[in-house]
């Protein structure tokens, strides 16, 4: 299968082969040091591509065409479920572990056992349904796609509303992820109850320090996305 074949094309093939309905899956705020991880699930219409015409990966959308791509997915999805998992248990869990377990509590969540799972970029077991590994799926996969903007529409608006509780930290602005204005809010005010304490800039700022146990991203350190339009 072809990148270039298609944002809908891998879905219809499954589709076509009776592997249907075809559920997408994806996360935002995995990099992020501050705020939830959201995991959403989704399953588009088969006939949707004209409605849905220019969905991409939520990345690449401007906040108005995120927006817009928001409720579109909303009126025309078949189903979709939307897990919001708090930084508490991301640091309890890890954040790997945490958005795997995320993506299969998304995929239950669905009103509809789906046919097949389609997941961004690496493998994930547990769905009880078979499921494919889509490289840059959120680029690939129109529902997958789908997944990203619904994680991650719920997930700015989310640190919109904790910018309100801590207007120190500029979560607004932000959401969350390893900025200079960040960085400068947490060495100056030290970290937030929405912080999350398993990654090293945040231990640091907390006086914690450094520890083996500490991670970021999931990995060991020095592998952890930065900017603020991360997944």
């Amino acid at each position: 299968m072809r990148a270039s074949a298609g944002m809908w094309t891998l879905q219809s093939t499954l589709q076509r082969h009776g592997l249907g309905p075809v559920a997408g899956v994806d996360e935002a705020g995995r990099g992020a040091c501050a705020g939830p991880l959201v995991v959403a699930a989704c399953v588009l219409r088969p006939g949707d591509a004209r409605r849905l015409e220019g969905l991409t990966d939520s990345k690449l959308l401007g906040p108005a065409l995120r927006e817009e791509f928001y409720y579109r997915i909303l009126r025309r999805a078949e189903d979709h479920a939307v897990v919001v998992i708090p930084p508490a248990e991301v640091d309890r869990r890890g954040v790997h572990i945490a958005n795997i377990e995320g993506m299969r509590r998304a995929v239950a969540g669905l009103s509809n056992p789906p046919g097949y799972v389609l997941t961004d970029g690496f493998p994930v077991r547990g769905f009880g349904r078979p499921t494919l590994a889509v490289p840059k799926g959120d680029l690939t996969a129109a529902c997958v796609a789908a997944a990203s903007v619904l994680a991650k529409v719920t997930r700015d608006r989310l640190m919109v509303g904790l910018d309100a509780q801590y207007p120190e930290y500029g979560f607004a602005i932000h959401k969350g992820y390893n900025t200079p204005l960040h960085e400068e809010a947490l060495a100056g005010h030290g970290p937030s109850p929405e912080h999350r304490f398993s990654f090293v800039n945040v231990a640091a700022a907390a006086g914690v320090g450094r520890s083996g146990g500490v991670v970021q991203n999931g990995f060991p350190d020095g592998d952890t996305e930065v900017g603020g339009e991360q997944s």
